[in-house]
């Protein structure tokens, strides 16, 4: 069983959900995800997503397309985030998923970039852009590796549901909103019946977990009490590393993520 099966397990056995916090890795700098990190843990983080970042985020809004193009300006490569993977692996065995897009692990060859990401310690990926019709070599290279989390929207068919959520591992991310990533205010009715939906269609045989412009303790209260299995944060976080010192960073990402654990207990 992987890490991420474990701790929806585990979650499931405390009458919990899990709390997903989505951050940017080298942003603003190292020392930053790393000071990030350890206020997560801190404040009670379930799973935590690491971005890396992509020349062409699609799926992503203003605020993570900023975290994304200062990491890179700072010099994030792949053989950099492998080490910090391996740095906070020595510190904690949290699950961590990956979420990039396709072409990254494309030109390296799935093969080899999924061992390699699985030996520096990640559990699991989430590629925005892969489409499932295309996935085949992927889910092969990640097949008893690493959980695979494909996304679906409020909108996709029943059928596709459930054939999406076939190929998943780990949980299924349902999109909150239609368009890209960042925080937003008010939640719509249809993906609250979007959740209802989903947990119809795949009948509790994957966790639900629901992201894009969630942002608030109320946010996430909201999404637990109409089924939501994780609930996922992302800019959130982001705006807050940018507007906090680094000496405060730590305590202040550990009290945001305590409101926001607080709302996931049952």
């Amino acid at each position: 069983m992987t890490r991420i099966k474990e701790k929806f397990a585990e979650l499931d056995a405390k009458n919990q959900k899990a709390l997903i916090a989505y951050i940017m890795a080298g942003f603003s700098n190292e020392k930053a995800t790393i000071s990030t990190v350890r206020g997560l843990i801190a404040g009670g983080v379930d799973i935590i997503e690491l971005g890396f970042p992509f020349s062409d985020p699609l799926a992503d809004g203003p605020v993570i397309q900023n975290a994304s193009t200062v990491s890179l300006e700072k010099g994030t490569k792949i053989e950099k985030f492998f080490n910090l993977v391996k740095k906070i692996r020595k510190e904690t065995d949290i699950p961590l998923i990956l979420m990039t897009y396709t072409n990254i692990l494309y030109s390296k060859g799935y093969a080899k970039f999924i061992t390699e990401a699985q030996k520096a310690g990640m559990d699991g990926f989430i590629l925005p852009d892969m489409s499932i019709e295309e996935s085949n070599e992927y889910l092969q290279a990640a097949k008893n590796k690493a959980d695979t989390v494909f996304l679906i929207s409020p909108n996709t068919s029943n059928a596709r549901i459930q054939k999406i959520s076939k190929a998943s591992s780990g949980f299924l991310y349902l999109v909150a909103v239609f368009g890209t990533t960042g925080v937003k205010t008010g939640i719509k009715k249809y993906t609250l019946d979007a959740i209802k939906q989903v947990k119809k269609q795949t009948k509790g045989k994957i966790p639900i977990g629901i992201g894009f412009g969630v942002s608030t303790p109320e946010d996430v209260k909201k999404y637990v009490k109409a089924g939501a299995d994780a609930v996922i944060v992302g800019s959130a976080y982001l705006k807050l590393i940018e507007k906090t010192p680094q000496n405060k960073l730590e305590s202040k990402i550990r009290s945001f993520t305590k409101s926001l654990k607080k709302q996931t207990m049952l």
